[in-house]
């Protein structure tokens, strides 16, 4: 039945915005605008929350609690693990914006840094880290721990209903079917966002290539296409399809970055990640906490507030695939895990890509400003025209794209099947081809409704929620922690008077 209610919604929403994607974009819109307004400071306190949660649970006794029994394993390698969380979690992301942000920011600089200036440069920078780094995964961490939690110590579902429902408020509990759908749509739209955006990037890489025409109908194509391959992926399972594309993909990203650095200028970027890296550090709660109450600016609602909704719209397709594959592992590992190191890898990828660029458009008069106004999604190609062996970095980089738009979706179509499904972990290869269907219809239908912007507007909107539901689910984990290390305490106390008692005789 739930099948049925939260697909049917979404399929309305793709038929609505292929039909009338005027009307849709306006609605959207004004949705959008009395969201921000009203609940900006909402997204903040919450995912500053979800930081800071993370962090006490990782460096207190809670952190040596296991995932699982105590004789469970971890069914993947430490590098294959993090190369599917990072790939699900961030991989499309990541390309398109790595140079797109930073230029952006320089362009069109927070309130009270003037455009165009070292400043903006190094707020940009600072910026970049801070949309990518700590917070976004502390929100994908602690929504996967709260799964794992209840599914390998309490043997539950993996659904967001088994957190919810251990929480002892009636009301709560009757509503866990409906926590369960607006996961769905969330992750719905989240995975849409992302794919749209990567058919926009694939479509300026083939574009740069090639010469393939840059426009709406490529850009569906694109789509159609890539939709195929994931769903292919999808139906051959994660221990053969998306672990494989994962660890591959991570490989070739690296080579892509190290290229950069080498043939890029090398100084430039290492100055550019200690001086960022520190500056992110000393600024990161102001940052966490800004508003713009007393300032007419848009800035904040379009970059903080629209990535806190991404990340929150994207949790719980993440914090299922992460659970799915997880278990076995510490609290702490897992949490360091999710956090410290994707977070370390997005300061190198923007210090590599955002360094550069930056470095390029201030120092060597590369246009690459000009071409971030004129499509974002050509921000990349157009560094890359600029340093030697471009054409074939290009190449590189859209196989990138495409790669991650391929794991992205595999992996999503997974996590919706489990989601519809009451929690089977293997859904049926119909169930996985109905949500691979609609999901690139979601993309192809923001994409008709007003390309980067509508999906945007959609993120943030369809995870305002979601955003409730989180709390929930840390309140219940965090009954669940209390619970089980005063019962490991307990144990360990008994354990220790048994020992005194067999060495007192």
């Amino acid at each position: 039945m739930q099948l049925i209610l939260t697909a049917g919604f979404i399929f309305l929403i793709v038929v609505w915005g292929i039909v009338s994607p005027v009307t849709m974009a306006s609605v959207f819109d004004t949705a959008l605008a009395s969201i921000t307004r009203n609940f900006g400071w909402l997204y903040l306190w919450i995912v500053l929350g979800l930081v800071i949660f993370a962090f006490f649970v990782a460096v207190t006794r809670y952190g040596d609690l296991k995932l699982g029994g105590e004789d469970d394993e971890p069914d993947f390698s430490v590098g294959s693990w993090f190369a599917m969380l990072f790939a699900a979690g961030m991989g499309i992301g990541l390309v398109f914006w790595g140079v797109a942000e930073p230029i952006s920011h320089f362009v069109d600089a927070p309130p009270g840094v003037v455009p165009g200036t070292p400043e903006a440069a190094n707020a940009g920078m600072r910026y970049a880290f801070f949309h990518w780094g700590l917070h976004p995964w502390a929100v994908y961490s602690v929504v996967a721990l709260s799964i794992a939690f209840f599914q390998y110590r309490r043997e539950g579902v993996a659904l967001i209903s088994t957190v919810t429902s251990a929480l002892p408020w009636k009301p709560v509990q009757r509503m866990s079917g409906l926590f369960n759908g607006l996961a769905v749509i969330a992750t719905a739209f989240g995975v849409a966002a992302s794919l749209g955006m990567g058919a926009l990037q694939i479509n300026s890489g083939l574009g740069s290539l090639f010469g393939l025409e840059v426009s709406e109908r490529m850009q569906v194509v694109i789509i159609t296409v890539t939709a195929v391959l994931f769903m292919v992926s999808a139906v051959t399972g994660v221990e053969r399809g998306i672990k494989y594309l994962s660890t591959f993909n991570m490989g070739l990203a690296v080579v892509l970055t190290a290229a950069v650095f080498i043939l890029g200028p090398t100084v430039a970027i290492i100055d550019t990640f200690t001086n960022t890296l520190g500056s992110y550090l000393s600024e990161l709660v102001r940052m966490s906490l800004r508003a713009t109450p007393f300032r007419d600016s848009q800035w904040v609602g379009g970059w903080t507030i629209f990535y806190w909704a991404w990340w929150i719209s994207w949790s719980p397709f993440v914090g299922l695939f992460i659970a799915r594959v997880s278990r076995g592992r510490t609290i702490r590992e897992f949490i360091f895990g999710t956090m410290l190191a994707p977070t370390m890898a997005a300061f190198i990828w923007f210090s590599v890509f955002g360094g550069s660029a930056l470095y390029m458009e201030i120092w060597q008069n590369v246009p690459i400003a000009e071409a971030v106004k004129a499509d974002v999604s050509t921000a990349l190609f157009a560094m890359f025209d600029a340093m030697p062996l471009g054409g074939l970095m290009s190449f590189a980089a859209t196989l990138v794209v495409l790669v991650f738009f391929v794991t992205s979706g595999d992996s999503a179509v997974l996590v919706l099947g489990m989601m519809s499904t009451g929690g089977d972990p293997n859904p049926r290869a119909r169930i996985k081809l109905i949500w691979g269907t609609l999901v690139a219809g979601i993309a192809i239908s923001l994409l008709l409704a007003g390309g980067l912007k509508a999906v945007q507007t959609a993120t943030i909107v369809f995870a305002l929620p979601f955003s409730l539901v989180i709390v929930l689910m840390v309140v219940a984990l965090w009954r669940g922690l209390r619970h089980d290390r005063k019962e490991e305490d307990q144990r360990e106390r008994e354990l220790r008077r048994r020992i005194r008692q067999m060495t007192q005789r």
